[in-house]
């Protein structure tokens, strides 16, 4: 047996030292050093991270998405030369455009066997090597570097793991040489504790001002888009709000549950009437709150709250922002509300403000509910019939996972969201919902996580690879398959530009209908529940069949045919 350690070993402690609970991995053959010091940490009964593997390089990206979605904290993803990396670039770049922290390698050869005294394989000569590995993740990462040698190594991937979690968050990127990984490697003699990344706070001179602006405002506006990402900001939001009678609107492109949705200061999705007469609207981590961006919705000062507000990877972002609260959210709302309770507020504009969004509020969830009542008329499923059983037999601790496109604007308006970590929709892409949905479960297994998808999102998912990861992990989730038959995307779009066109007035549409699958049946290749529903009355016994299939470890997949 081997006797000392090489640079498997320098980038597993350098994973334990970061606190990295997980490898996320679709294998690679650059990879031996990584398998022997797990085994060899596994046979040393020693603490350190535990190994995921997954058959797609995607899946795996995901999988390390949804789990630091819950829980903050960066992993580690293992994917195989230049080929897995470019399979793997979508879920990538999509954690990249969520700020997601995670450290991503992969591994080439540097000697292509020319070494007489290192035996490399063949494949990497003429086959797997492409020489510089990190040029093509450049464009979705935050930063992509190749190690220069074995002395490095370690301090490396220590480096990229605290790069990661620096404002602005996400993936950092190392190609690593099976060479670099193969030599021997003597660990330092004083291995630092790498300490957590520290909370970013504004300028107190920045919180007063806007405390005053706060304080002396007649009709401010919070507009949300992923502030409840974190439960402190979600907790803190509520509180800000209820202090001073804020109304609160998630925008247009919300990706989380920031505020809940039955307070009676929440005033609906991307409903920005409000605005019209806000003299302050706090932007509470907003990155494209309103459309066209020309649009300035309101005369009155906007504040963008936010430790990255400012986003690199958008082309063009107009926020209209007068003044700036740069730094985490929780922190500059907590801050924000101890400056506003530091002098006078007062009670009787905050309780006619209280009384007035009350009111607005009410007749928001009237409409909400009309609508839902309409949608119950004949057999047929509305798709806001299937949101209306969801409310009424999931657990209230259900985290819902969006992947739909037509179906989204319902989805965030008529789902509950009253909890935080309890929605999320990702970034990026689509065909990464259900491996995000696996890493939000294994982060959060006591609670029932639930994937809304359209039969086309679906079908851009590696779902047969996701299906044998939930079953091998152990993660049962419900996908509830939204199958109109086509994509009505696709069909919203042509007509929107010709609207009287040759295609919308014979009704001729191209790249729109789906000849799918019997989505329900796919997971029987690993026993898993499945059941396809057409008829209304059957929606919400199917869903506690689903919920009790999960209960017992299985996922459950619903294709639920609906109307439009």
């Amino acid at each position: 047996m081997k006797n000392y350690l090489d640079g498997g070993e320098a980038i597993l402690e350098a994973f334990r030292k970061l606190k990295i609970d997980y490898i996320m991995s679709s294998p690679g053959s650059e990879w031996s050093p990584i398998w022997e010091a797990l085994a060899r940490q596994k046979l040393d009964n020693k603490a350190g991270p535990a190994f995921v593997e997954s058959w797609h390089e995607t899946l795996a990206v995901n999988m390390a998405t949804g789990y630091t979605l819950m829980t903050g904290r960066p992993q580690a993803v293992l994917l195989h030369a230049g080929v897995g990396v470019l399979q793997g670039s979508m879920g990538i770049h999509g954690a990249m455009q969520n700020e997601v922290p995670m450290v991503v390698m992969s591994g080439e050869s540097q000697t292509l066997g020319e070494d007489p005294d290192l035996d490399i394989e063949a494949q990497w000569y003429g086959g797997l090597t492409v020489g510089g590995i990190e040029r093509f993740v450049e464009p979705v990462a935050k930063w992509a570097r190749a190690v220069t040698s074995p002395h490095t190594l370690y301090e490396s991937v220590i480096r990229a793991g605290e790069m990661a979690q620096r404002v602005p968050k996400g993936p950092i990127y190392l190609n690593v040489a099976l060479e670099h990984m193969l030599h021997d490697w003597t660990p330092p003699a004083d291995a630092r504790e790498v300490p957590p990344a520290p909370t970013v706070r504004p300028r107190q001179e920045d919180v007063a001002k806007v405390a005053e602006l706060v304080r002396n405002s007649k009709s401010p506006v919070i507009v949300t888009e992923t502030a409840g990402r974190d439960p402190k900001a979600f907790s803190a939001l509520l509180e800000l709000a209820d202090l001073l009678a804020i109304a609160v609107i998630n925008g247009r492109v919300n990706a989380h549950a920031n505020f809940p949705t039955d307070h009676p200061l929440y005033l609906g999705m991307g409903r920005y009437k409000a605005l019209e007469a806000a003299d302050l609207v706090l932007l509470v981590g907003a990155r494209a709150p309103w459309y066209p961006p020309r649009r300035r919705p309101t005369s009155g000062k906007i504040v963008a709250v936010n430790d990255n507000p400012l986003k690199d990877h958008m082309i063009y972002q107009t926020l209209h922002a007068d003044y700036y609260l740069e730094g985490d959210i929780a922190e500059s709302l907590t801050l924000l509300i101890a400056a506003t309770k530091s002098a006078q507020i007062d009670a009787a504009t905050v309780s006619a403000r209280r009384q007035r969004w009350t009111r607005e509020h009410d007749n928001y969830v009237a409409e909400l509910h009309a609508a839902r009542e309409k949608a119950q008329n004949g057999s047929a499923i509305d798709p806001l019939s299937l949101l209306g059983a969801l409310a009424e037999v999931m657990p209230a601790d259900t985290i819902y996972v969006d992947e739909t496109i037509t179906h989204s604007p319902l989805i965030r308006q008529h789902l509950p969201q009253t909890t935080p970590q309890s929605f999320f929709r990702g970034s990026g892409g689509l065909g990464q919902g259900i491996g995000t949905a696996l890493g939000i479960k294994l982060a959060a297994p006591e609670r029932p996580v639930a994937l809304l998808v359209g039969d086309g999102s679906f079908l851009y998912n590696p779902i047969i690879q996701a299906l044998g990861a939930s079953k091998r992990h152990e993660l049962p989730v419900i996908i509830v398959v939204l199958n109109n038959k086509k994509y009505e995307a696709m069909r919203k779009g042509h007509v929107h530009h010709y609207p009287d066109g040759a295609s919308a007035s014979k009704d001729l549409h191209f790249g729109v209908t789906i000849d799918g699958p019997d989505y329900e049946r796919l997971g029987s290749h690993f026993g898993f529940h499945g059941q396809r529903v057409e008829d209304r009355a059957e929606l919400e016994a199917a869903l506690q069949s689903a919920l009790a299939a999960t209960k017992g470890g299985k996922t459950a997949i619903l294709n639920v045919v609906v109307s439009r």
